[in-house]
């Protein structure tokens, strides 16, 4: 090995040692992505000018052209999810599942409400905001740890909706769908088989920790930011929950529709013009339905009526750092995939004698952990790595799936900004929480992946 490779990888290690470094230090991800991007280009012998305003802003994998193209889907979910909080329209789906299942079950009650908010539609972000004051007041009540709060949000919002169901909006699900031709449903069965064992053991470890806490005498602290939320309205001022429940649910039935009329009239679906744009379109589409969903929450929630533009105007605005914050992320990738190390990793794992599946789950879990990002490192891995597995044999259905589904594992490593921004509006430290959520959101999701390989391997 010369020298020239050897400072190379040193700085690809060393870049993505430098990201989680930050990250865990509180450092702005958008900064942190763009130093440890100068350390990956200089190290590596790459033009600093063409690095920064090329691979990491405005190459096929550069910031800005993952921000373009998917900011409607960023903005609209922002959106809808601003008017089910300020509705108080969340809340109320919230506390009619407390009254049913009993204040002591507030873990049950936010992987519920976190997974319906989410499979409707409302970005990751935004169910974390508008989960956390009333997962506060539920808290409280039942004495349960902040931590293991967390760790139900990120089960609930972070892992089988955004990965395993299919049919999900989610922006990995899209991102899929896009570049493999293939439709928001594909390889459904492993998908439902996937998100049966996250849930399944998430709650298990949810449950078994809460007994444990309770033991112990541990309980509910709050942090030293939880004075200043925003005073809750009480119930009295919520939207009776079955109208709360409206929304999201013809936001799912909006996407899920033309998969079904599909199904339904079969060959004859093609003569409607509508279904046509609506399975073409796997950005546009759900954003549309995210809109729509905006639109009726407006019209059936009087809270809204008299601040509806300022409403929909703040939720936009929502949008923006989740979207730009991912997008640097994604830029970190573009320049680590123009460095001659990722081009003999890609190499090597599509010759490597592993079985085809076992090989594309190693290549994205790798790709993601160094991104910290699981649409930055699915976006990465479908551009460079997916064509080489199409030709392997694996067929484009299950390919979908099972890599949507392996790049929820490891991107969920503490420099992960959503994992980040979590902790900080929950006010806890890594030391406090991440082990609880580093469960639920990469060690089962991992465990669920390589179940379904092993079930596509059984099955044939």
């Amino acid at each position: 090995m010369t020298l020239t490779a050897l400072m190379g990888y040193l700085g690809l290690f060393g870049g993505l040692v430098l990201l989680i470094w930050l990250a865990l230090r509180g450092v702005n991800i958008i900064l942190a992505a763009l130093l440890s991007s100068a350390l990956v280009i200089v190290t590596n012998g790459l033009p600093i000018a063409e690095g920064l305003g090329e691979y990491f802003s405005f190459g096929g994998l550069g910031a800005f052209t993952f921000a373009g193209k998917f900011f409607l889907l960023f903005a609209a979910g922002a959106m809808f999810g601003r008017v089910m909080g300020d509705s108080h329209a969340a809340s109320s789906i919230a506390m009619a599942m407390v009254r049913k299942m009993g204040a002591q079950r507030v873990l049950w009650i936010t992987v519920l409400a976190s997974t319906l908010l989410t499979y409707g539609g409302v970005v990751v972000f935004v169910v974390i905001f508008a989960m956390y004051p009333l997962g506060l007041k539920l808290l409280q009540q039942a004495n349960v740890p902040k931590r293991l709060f967390c760790a139900a949000l990120a089960l609930g919002s972070g892992t089988y909706t955004l990965t395993a169901l299919p049919g999900t909006p989610s922006i990995h699900n899209v991102i899929s769908s896009v570049a493999l031709g293939t439709d928001l449903f594909a390889g459904a069965w492993l998908g439902v088989l996937g998100g049966l064992i996250m849930f399944g053991l998430g709650m298990w470890y949810l449950e078994r920790q809460r007994l444990q806490a309770l033991q112990q005498g541990e309980g509910f602290q709050p942090g030293p930011t939880d004075h200043s939320l925003q005073a809750d309205p009480g119930e009295s001022a919520y939207p009776v929950w079955p109208l709360a429940l409206l929304p999201p649910v013809v936001v799912l039935g909006t996407i899920l529709l033309p998969r079904l009329l599909t199904i339904v009239l079969g060959d004859a679906a093609a003569d409607y013009a509508l279904l046509q744009f609506a399975n073409s379109q796997p950005v546009v589409w759900p954003s549309l339905a995210l809109m729509g969903g905006t639109l009726l929450c407006v019209i059936l929630f009087r809270e809204l009526r008299g601040k509806a533009l300022h409403t929909v105007g703040q939720g936009t605005q929502d949008s923006i750092m989740p979207l730009i914050n991912t997008a640097a992320v994604i830029g970190f990738g573009g320049v680590v995939t123009h460095t001659a190390g990722f081009q003999q990793f890609v190499q090597l794992m599509l010759e490597a004698p592993l079985p085809p599946l076992l090989s594309m789950f190693t290549s994205i879990s790798m790709i993601s952990a160094i991104t910290g990002s699981a649409s930055g490192g699915l976006q990465i891995f479908i551009s460079t790595m997916a064509p080489g597995y199409l030709e392997a044999g694996i067929a484009p259905e299950v390919l979908h799936r099972l890599a949507t589904m392996a790049a929820g594992g490891f991107d969920s490593l503490p420099h992960c900004g959503a994992v980040v921004a979590m902790l900080t509006i929950t006010g806890l430290t890594h030391k406090q929480a991440y082990r609880d959520v580093g469960m639920v959101t990469v060690v089962i999701p991992v465990v669920a992946t390589l179940l379904c390989i092993a079930a596509v391997a059984v099955v044939g």
